[in-house]
Formats: C-alpha cells, sequence, structure tokens
C-alpha cells in the first residue's frame, strides 16, 4: 500500500533527497567514512556547508547586508535568542499573536524587554490573520508567523511597517516567492521544507546586531556565530547536509516559482474540495487560509473517528488535528506530490458517499 505522508513535522522529504542521505550515512562521496564520522572543521563539511548558505542566498535573492547562519536546535530556541540580540531591557518589541507559536514567541520575548502585542486573533480561536493594525514607530521589531501550522493560516500579503520585520518561516519557507529583502531577521526549523530536525536556518542583516547593552552568552550571540561561521560548536553535520540536499532540490526542480505554482495547486484542490462536500468545513477565514497546512472539521462531530480510521487504513499518514485544536490537518508541503492529495480528496468523496 502506497503511504500518503501528510505529517506536519518532521515531514515528507523528495524521495531523491532520501537516497542521497541514506548512502551518505554509508559511504559519504566514496570516502569510505560516513558523513556520521566526518570532522566538521573537513573540507568535505566546509563545502556542504557553503552550498547550504548558497543555496538559501540564492533562493532569497539576498543582497550582501545579510549573513546566513545554520544553528543548533528548531525554532522555539529563537522565540529566546531574537530578542536576546534584538531587544534592549527597557526597548519596546511589537508582536503578532495569530497562534501557539506567535504566543509562545511573545512570552518568551517579554523576559528581555517590553513588548506590545499588537495583533491577536485568538477572540475567534486563532482563525484569521489581523488586517490594519497599529505599530509603534519606535518599535525595536515586530514579529510575525508568517505561517501557522497548527491553526491553518499564513499570511498572504506583508505587514507594511517602519520597523525593522523579523518572521518565524518554519513552516512555509521555500515555498512561494517572496520579497525576504523586506525582513530584517529570518528563522526556520528545518523539519517541513527544508531538510530533516535538528538545524534552524538564520538569517539575518547586519545592522541589526550591536545594539543591546546586555551581555549575551557567547553561544547565543548571533554575531559571534557569523565570526565563526556557523562552526562556534560542532554543527548537526547530517541535518545541514539534509538541507543543503533539499535546497538544491528545490532548485533543480525550478526554485521558488515552480514551488510557489505547485503549492498553489495543491491547496486549491483541497481547499474547494473541502468546501463543496457536505461533510466537511474549514472555518479559517477563506484570505488567510495556509497552503501549506489546511486545517478542517467534520461537521458532525461523531464521524471524525471513523474517517480517521479510514484514513489509517488507506495509508494517509499524520492527519489528524493538533491536539488543542482537533478535527483534521493535513499538510502540504513542498516535496508533497499532487497524486497525494488527489487521493485525499477521492477518500473523502468515497467517505461522504458512505455517511452522506
Amino acid at each position: 500500500m502506497k503511504l500518503h505522508n501528510f505529517n506536519s513535522g518532521p515531514s515528507i522529504l523528495p524521495q531523491s533527497v532520501l537516497t542521497q542521505a541514506a548512502e551518505a550515512v554509508i559511504n559519504f562521496n566514496n570516502t569510505g567514512l560516513s558523513l556520521l564520522e566526518i570532522g566538521h572543521r573537513t573540507n568535505w563539511f566546509q563545502e556542504i556547508l557553503q552550498e547550504a548558505k548558497d543555496s538559501v542566498k540564492q533562493l532569497m535573492q539576498l543582497d550582501d547586508s545579510y549573513d546566513i547562519l545554520f544553528l543548533h536546535g528548531g525554532a522555539t530556541t529563537q522565540f529566546m535568542q531574537v530578542p536576546m540580540n534584538l531587544l534592549d531591557t527597557q526597548a519596546t518589541a511589537a508582536y503578532c499573536d495569530h497562534g501557539v507559536w506567535g504566543n509562545k514567541a511573545w512570552k518568551e520575548a517579554s523576559l528581555f524587554g517590553h513588548v506590545k502585542v499588537v495583533a491577536d486573533s485568538s477572540d475567534q480561536q486563532y482563525r484569521y490573520i489581523n488586517k490594519g493594525f497599529a505599530i509603534p514607530n519606535d518599535a525595536a521589531y515586530l514579529h510575525i508567523t508568517s505561517n501557522n501550522t497548527v491553526e491553518g493560516t499564513q499570511w498572504h500579503t506583508l505587514p507594511e511597517t517602519t520597523v525593522p520585520l523579523v518572521a518565524d518561516m518554519s513552516s512555509d519557507i521555500f515555498s512561494q516567492p517572496t520579497n525576504f529583502n523586506r525582513f530584517s531577521l529570518i528563522y526556520a526549523g528545518a523539519q517541513k521544507n527544508m531538510g530533516a530536525a535538528g538545524v534552524n536556518l538564520v538569517v539575518i542583516k547586519k545592522d541589526m546586531l550591536g545594539k543591546v547593552a546586555r551581555k549575551i552568552p557567547t553561544i547565543m550571540n548571533y554575531q559571534k556565530h557569523i565570526e565563526a561561521g556557523s562552526l562556534m560548536n560542532t554543527p548537526p553535520v547530517f541535518a545541514v547536509y539534509v538541507s543543503m540536499l533539499t535546497l538544491r532540490w528545490i532548485i533543480q526542480e525550478g526554485g521558488l516559482s515552480e514551488m510557489g505554482i505547485r503549492n498553489h495547486r495543491k491547496s486549491s484542490l483541497l481547499y474547494n474540495t473541502i468546501d463543496a462536500n457536505p461533510l466537511f468545513e474549514a472555518p479559517v477565514a477563506v484570505e488567510d487560509r495556509s497552503h501549506m497546512n489546511a486545517v478542517f472539521f467534520l461537521k458532525d462531530q461523531s464521524l471524525e473517528a471513523p474517517f480517521l480510521d479510514l484514513c489509517k487504513q488507506e495509508g494517509m499518514i499524520g492527519v489528524k488535528g493538533y491536539r488543542t485544536v482537533g478535527g483534521i490537518r493535513v499538510s502540504m508541503y513542498n516535496a508533497l506530490p499532487i497524486e497525494s492529495v488527489t487521493s485525499f480528496c477521492e477518500l473523502m468523496q468515497f467517505f461522504t458517499q458512505k455517511h452522506g
């Protein structure tokens, strides 16, 4: 039986990436060594890291005012590291609270300085993105979560602001063309569109650093990581390698324009099927629906368990909604083929014929 991997993260990877990564674990580039055994300061790994950084710069079309880091930890670490490096004790940062991760981010930031939550959609269970909210002109930065994996919302138009823009892009990075030069800092855990869990990408504008008075622990200091070329301590070699392979795959497949076309096609197919089906409903505001994570529900909750059982029987993996939200969640990251979405839509229609 063919499995369809709709996991929200760690998530599906391109088959060619899995094959190359598996081969490298046994014998990396015919060196006779496993990738897991090579030194992080060898030319072998230096070439991996450099290609990964070059690929990020190419895909994001970044100018020379940015530095690129591959660091330990996931995006959750950045909830702390961003304000530690950018927010002075007496300064204020503006945050958008549009879901679980944005909420965690602003609470962590409040440990380091003042936080003003300028947008909050919790009044409607985080099912929309606020528009037209006020941003203090003196804010150190504005923080957004570009795609809300748990709730199924996504920014489709960036907020207009004169303050530096910071984004957690963990779940939609490299999924479509974006003006990345509008951001002063971007961070993303790799385990969705960019590789395996264990490494975190940070893209930072150089002029953002050196402005806080606090002493920053060396391992948490972006500037120190830049000076060390992401090699301050032993990096997660395997995770960086898988990220490099995944970024290479995106470029070979046609880059972000092609990813955007594919992802829009997949999400449109699924949302159109949901909207036309009498048993299902997607309560997220239509204009804010995520192309990465579709969150929806059965109108009759008693049918949820039988539907999830059917999904399991038919090899539809990872479709149960997040524990605090419930319902169904179908994640459609770059590596997911449209055939999987088609199969899921056909399963929905089959279920409806049986229970409608």
